[in-house]
């Protein structure tokens, strides 16, 4: 079954480090193949812009939200179609720990069994992005 209207999820998990520790962590691209597998387990700096060459999609550029004091780690994953896809993600402040939460949107024509693999796989990574952080 697809859906024809826009659907978001958002998926969060609470981590034992300040906001500020994994904001400095999860917005380094380089540090992406050790917690978010969903874009593969390399990512590097081409010609200015940083390329997952082995991803599950594909050959993808990963452009995120620049530097800031909020905790936007939005970033745009362009696939190998050219399409882009904005991905909204937050680092929130919870007391000494923090909350990432993870916008997902679900794309035009994408299959219920489609859009819960992609919801699996966000909340994977936001489980590896926690065990990283909090062991640092």
């Amino acid at each position: 079954m697809k859906s024809t209207g826009r659907q978001s999820r958002h998926l969060g998990i609470r981590i034992d480090r300040t906001a500020a520790d994994v904001y400095a962590y999860a917005s380094q691209p380089a540090h992406l193949p050790a917690w978010a597998h969903g874009l593969g387990d390399s990512v590097e700096r081409i010609d200015g812009r940083w390329v997952a060459e082995s991803s599950p999609m594909g050959r993808v550029v990963v452009a995120f939200a620049p530097h800031n004091e909020w905790g936007v780690l939005d970033h745009d994953v362009t696939l190998p179609s050219g399409e882009t896809v904005h991905n909204p993600v937050r680092v929130i402040a919870d007391g000494p720990g923090s909350e990432v939460v993870f916008t997902l949107r679900r794309q035009p024509g994408t299959s219920d069994a489609a859009f819960e693999r992609d919801a699996a796989v966000v909340a994977a990574d936001l489980v590896r992005l926690k065990k990283v952080v909090e062991s640092a």
